[in-house]
């Protein structure tokens, strides 16, 4: 994993001089949200202000649906980020998620 976006940044080869400029994530399909992302010089002092729930396993239901979220998850936490939970699937209502967070704290679920 890494401890910082620079480091991020370093192993995929962003120059520096390119760092800091905005970024977005868009469908292709134009179907789904588009995400903005602009670092900022401020340390996370609090609670997210905006919290991701990312579908890892759509209709996926138990064991099944746990080992889909915990592939997810190695492949996240390959990238940099650190795996902070796991909640079991509780019927009827909960289904199992994973809570994560990104190099800066940000945190996120797979769900």
């Amino acid at each position: 994993g890494f401890t910082t976006w620079d480091e991020a940044l370093d192993a995929f080869g962003v120059p520096p001089d390119q760092r800091n400029t905005r970024s977005a994530v868009v469908d292709p399909d134009g179907a789904g949200p588009r995400l903005f992302f602009q670092q900022v010089p401020e340390p996370k002092a609090a609670k997210n202000r905006v919290h991701l729930d990312v579908r890892a396993a759509p209709g996926l239901q138990g064991d099944e649906r746990m080992a889909a979220l915990e592939a997810e998850a190695d492949r996240l936490v390959a990238l940099g980020a650190t795996l902070l939970a796991r909640f079991e699937p509780d019927p009827p209502m909960g289904f199992g998620h994973l809570i994560l967070a990104d190099p800066e704290g940000n945190e996120l679920c797979l769900d």
